[in-house]
C-alpha cells in the first residue's frame, strides 16, 4: 500500500507554473458528458406497446472533439452542460414530444439526427474556430438497454 502525503503548499501559477506550460499539447481530445430528460410520446403507424402514449427518462451520450485552448481546455464541461440546457433540455425535458419536434415519428432514430443538428448548431455559435469543437458521436438510450447511436461520418 502507497504513502499518502498532504502537499505542504499549493502550485503557484507564475511560480511554480508558466502559463505557457498550461497548454501541454496542441492535439485533438474528445470528451464526453452525460444527460438525462424525461418525456412522453407515442409511435404512428406502429404494432406494438409504443403506439399507445408513454414516457421515458433518456439519456443522452455526447462527445465532442476539438483543440485544446491557450489554458488546456477543448471545452469547459459547464459550457457544454449549459448549450445541452438550452438547446436540447428546455425544448425536450418533461414535454410531449410528438408535439414539440417538428413533424416526424418520435423514434430514437429520427431524435437524435434533431438532436444532432441542434447541437452541432450551438457549438458552432458558441465556441472559436481556431478549437475547431465538433460533435463525434450522440448515443440516445430510450432505456436502460435500448438506444441509437449516430457519428460524425455519417452525418457528412
Amino acid at each position: 500500500m502507497g504513502v499518502y502525503r498532504i502537499p505542504s503548499q499549493l502550485q503557484q501559477l507564475g511560480q511554480d507554473i508558466s502559463e505557457r506550460q498550461l497548454a501541454y499539447h496542441r492535439r485533438r481530445v474528445a470528451l464526453t458528458k452525460e444527460f438525462t430528460f424525461d418525456a412522453a410520446h407515442h409511435l404512428h403507424l406502429y404494432e406494438g406497446k409504443c403506439k399507445n402514449l408513454h414516457g421515458h427518462t433518456y439519456r443522452l451520450v455526447i462527445t465532442v472533439s476539438g483543440f485544446i485552448n491557450e489554458i488546456g481546455l477543448v471545452i469547459d464541461f459547464a459550457d457544454l452542460k449549459r448549450i445541452y440546457q438550452t438547446t436540447i433540455e428546455e425544448k425536450l425535458d418533461h414535454q410531449y414530444l410528438n408535439e414539440v419536434l417538428p413533424p416526424m415519428n418520435t423514434s430514437a432514430e429520427n431524435m437524435i439526427v434533431w438532436i444532432w443538428e441542434q447541437l452541432d448548431s450551438a457549438l458552432q455559435k458558441a465556441t472559436t474556430p481556431e478549437q475547431d469543437i465538433r460533435l463525434e458521436e450522440l448515443v440516445l438510450y430510450e432505456t436502460p438497454t435500448s438506444y441509437a447511436t449516430l457519428k460524425r461520418a455519417w452525418m457528412e
